[in-house]
């Protein structure tokens, strides 16, 4: 019974705190939002407190000034700059400092997580010298407006239909221990959702609210410690070992590279090179793609027109090869992985 009436409060409070966030109405004068063109092979949104050193770190690792001042509000719109590692141009958004009810709007907070909605990973910009407690204020701004971090998407399959009621499937492989089919049928019915397909595996009511809202985002983030040239070696060793965390000073430029590496890792990015028939490949300029991507997106990486007329690809090195160093002739579903070596025939 607990779990019953639990299950409809939480779906009854997520739908209540969607419609505060996002009202339907769209009358009045629009607002005044500074997003920016995305542009590049991926992008990173930098996000803290003011004066943790957002500006700083930009302007240090990307050929992009950003202003920085011993007060806190210096940046007070959207910098972008462009950090080039490993052949990729990585697009770094220094975002303004937010404060405490940012997902209500405050202090042009919601601005802020809309523009951090776009991005590819998230950089939580903390100060190594204060507590905690503001690594979990940021992330309750954001989970507040749908942005979750370092989570996987649900493991829920859901398809609404016009008739036939609620079928809900349960794996029976897995023993659910944290909902069961009583509460599914609850939370549905505060969605006011009488007919659709569920399959579920093992997750928890807040996992499920999630999928029926449908607006979630599920982004990797890193927890970046700055200043740690202002304390003692045991505090900056205890940092450096929490989970997604990385400690760094801005100000004497330690450990900038293990950032920039720890960013390439976490971003997943696939370097593939291409080759021109009897030419060495061209090493300077490789395509970078997301893990997961077959030689379709190398051919759409190079030219839309590649894939229309595309007879085979062969690679001739690299992770995905099976006859290295011999080429292999693959088709256009063939998986590739970082630095492979592709040549295309049409």
């Amino acid at each position: 019974a607990t779990e019953y009436h639990l299950g409809l409060l939480k779906a009854k409070l997520a739908r209540y705190r969607a419609q505060l966030l996002e009202p339907a109405s769209k009358s009045g004068p629009a607002g005044q939002g500074f997003d920016v063109q995305k542009s590049g092979d991926a992008r990173v949104a930098l996000i803290g407190f003011p004066s943790v050193g957002k500006s700083t770190l930009l302007s240090k690792t990307t050929h992009t000034a950003s202003a920085a001042a011993a007060y806190e509000f210096t940046t007070l719109t959207a910098i972008p700059g462009v950090i080039e590692y490993s052949g990729a141009r990585i697009q770094l958004l220094d975002l303004p400092g937010i404060v405490e009810g940012a997902s209500q709007g405050r202090g042009r907070g919601r601005q802020v997580v809309s523009v951090a909605k776009t991005a590819d990973l998230i950089i939580i910009m903390l100060d190594a010298t204060k507590s905690h407690e503001q690594r979990r204020l940021l992330e309750i701004e954001l989970d507040a407006v749908g942005i979750r971090l370092n989570k996987r998407r649900p493991d829920v399959v859901f398809k609404q239909r016009s008739t036939g009621g609620v079928a809900s499937q349960l794996n029976t492989t897995v023993k659910l221990t944290k909902i069961d089919e009583k509460t599914i049928r609850t939370v549905l019915a505060g969605y006011k959702i009488h007919n659709c397909d569920v399959m579920i595996r093992e997750i928890t009511i807040d996992e499920f609210i999630d999928v029926l809202i449908g607006t979630r985002k599920y982004l990797p983030c890193l927890y970046v410690f700055n200043k740690i040239d202002s304390i003692s070696l045991e505090q900056v060793d205890k940092l450096a070992r929490e989970d997604y965390s990385v400690v760094i000073s801005c100000e004497m430029g330690l450990n900038l590279d293990g950032l920039l590496e720890r960013i390439w890792e976490e971003l997943g990015l696939v370097k593939v090179y291409t080759k021109k028939r009897g030419d060495h490949p061209d090493l300077s300029d490789p395509i970078c793609l997301r893990k997961g991507a077959t030689i379709t997106d190398v051919c759409n990486g190079i030219h839309r027109s590649l894939a229309t007329n595309f007879r085979y690809a062969l690679v001739w090195c690299g992770r995905s090869s099976k006859f290295a160093p011999h080429a292999q002739k693959v088709g256009l579903t063939h998986l590739v992985q970082d630095e492979d070596v592709v040549s295309s025939k049409s």
